[in-house]
């Protein structure tokens, strides 16, 4: 079954997790939507640009720092998801609280795993 899975943190470098993660879901048939702060596209996918409005995600997934995340707080919660799973290095404890008070679940985990033993 198909989860939309937003990526915030997105990347035209291949070297970069927003990017693999992004070719990584397509893959496996999750529809993808990669949020950025530069323009391109990953894949066919276009980046987009500033706190698009997105419907029905199944899942956030962050490629983005603690220090930077405050600023995506808000604009993760507007996007109603059902989960939103912290990638290594994004762990954020004060988020993750706020998350679990507007009952989003949080995952810490790494995507490319998940997706890699069928557990995503």
């Amino acid at each position: 079954m198909s989860k939309k899975t937003v990526v915030i943190g997105a990347s035209t470098n291949p070297d970069r997790y927003g990017y693999k993660v992004t070719v990584a879901l397509q893959r496996n048939k999750h529809e993808v939507v990669p949020v950025g702060i530069k323009e391109g596209e990953i894949n066919g996918e276009k980046i987009l640009l500033g706190k698009p409005e997105i419907k029905d995600v199944d899942t956030v997934t962050l490629y983005v720092g603690p220090l930077n995340q405050p600023e995506w707080y808000d604009y993760i919660i507007s996007l109603n998801p059902k989960r939103v799973v912290f990638n290594p290095g994004t762990e954020n404890p004060e988020f993750e609280n706020i998350l679990i008070k507007n009952k989003i679940e949080v995952i810490e985990a790494c995507t490319l795993v998940m997706l890699s033993i069928g557990n995503y």
